[in-house]
């Protein structure tokens, strides 16, 4: 039972992982410090945006509008956060008895 609670905090932890960087990539994309333009960086992009849009799409629908201000993958972020520390503290100790 140990072995699948570190693989759900993995997942967890590579899925924050995969969010900041597309948060850091739409960053630099605005700034036009990358370019979309290049293949390496277009297919990173795509993989990112392919983990994180079917997650970040409803929230987008909730939250009201702010201006151009996307708070949805910060929502998303301390959802994950919030799953680690239940996953860690509540359900570790109730199913390794």
């Amino acid at each position: 039972m140990n072995a699948i609670l570190d693989l759900i905090l993995a997942v967890l932890g590579l899925y924050r992982l995969v969010l900041i960087v597309t948060i850091i990539m739409s960053w630099l994309f605005t700034f036009g410090v990358i370019n979309r333009y290049n293949q390496i960086v277009d297919t990173i992009w795509k993989v990112c945006t392919a983990l994180t849009e079917p997650v970040l799409r409803p929230i987008r629908n909730v939250l009201p509008n702010m201006g151009g201000l996307d708070l949805s993958p910060l929502v998303v972020f301390f959802g994950i956060l919030f799953l680690e520390s239940f996953v860690r503290k509540d359900l570790a100790p109730i199913l390794l008895r």
